[in-house]
């Protein structure tokens, strides 16, 4: 780290992330990560920025982005690109961690027979094809920065969930399957693509009855929290992780087992 506290290459500019779903748990937590290692962060969210949170450059450096809109996801990458441009045009890290998941009446599961065609598009807009349109639109700055694109998949993606619904265990899934795609295709460019697989983690959004979840399936006997999340994805970020390309790392106290 320089003697202005940013994190910089080797006589280098700062290093830049772009984070999607930045305005609360798991996104939340790799803000503040990244940003005490003296990262420049911009976020993404379909929420104004969050006036409580407390990194630097914060509401300047937030886009307001609705993700199941790809026109308004394409327009956006214009904008990144611009943004990006006191930093020489690179991008050291894409942190694909935006997602949705309807429910049903009273909160419940929605499965395969019930969930409506249109949430099922939703789901997909979000949790599928924005990783890939940013992505592919961001190749050029990630590129510059030999650079590196982590996606947030989930364990619901290899197993069914008791409360997590058909779109969104299979967006994961999808997801899964892209990273390998996305890792043989960015890799001579120089860009690595990782997956980081959570398991229960301790956030608002955990459903009624997860604490049995954690009795019967986690060996660990615990809930994760969101900077042990946080300090994976930052690993898949760093020279720490050079050769770790295709990867997807299950953060799960071992409930994957």
């Amino acid at each position: 780290m320089s003697s202005t506290g940013r994190a910089r290459t080797t006589n280098g500019p700062r290093r830049v992330l772009l984070l999607t779903g930045a305005s609360r748990g798991i996104g939340h937590a790799t803000v503040k990560r990244f940003s005490a290692a003296g990262w420049r962060v911009i976020t993404v969210s379909r929420h104004p920025f969050p006036e409580q949170c407390p990194w630097e450059m914060g509401p300047e450096d937030h886009i307001q982005l609705d993700l199941t809109d790809p026109a308004a996801t394409e327009t956006a990458v214009e904008e990144i690109t611009a943004r990006l441009a006191p930093e020489d045009g690179r991008l050291d890290a894409l942190v694909n961690n935006a997602a949705i998941s309807p429910k049903g009446p009273g909160g419940a599961r929605l499965g395969s027979l019930d969930m409506p065609l249109d949430d099922w598009l939703t789901v997909f807009r979000v949790n599928f094809f924005a990783p890939v349109l940013l992505a592919r639109g961001l190749v050029g700055p990630l590129q510059k920065a030999k650079g590196s694109v982590v996606n947030v998949t989930s364990i619901a993606g290899g197993r069914v969930h008791p409360f997590a619904g058909v779109a969104y265990s299979t967006s994961k899934a999808a997801l899964a399957g892209l990273t390998r795609e996305m890792a043989s295709d960015f890799a001579p460019l120089g860009i690595r693509v990782n997956a980081i697989s959570p398991g229960e983690i301790d956030t608002s959004i955990l459903s009624p009855g997860t604490e049995k979840i954690v009795q019967e399936q986690i060996p660990m006997r615990r809930l994760g929290r969101p900077e042990e999340v946080a300090q994976a994805i930052y690993f898949l970020c760093t020279e720490a992780s050079s050769y770790v390309n295709g990867a997807e790392l299950h953060i799960n106290g071992g409930q994957h087992v």
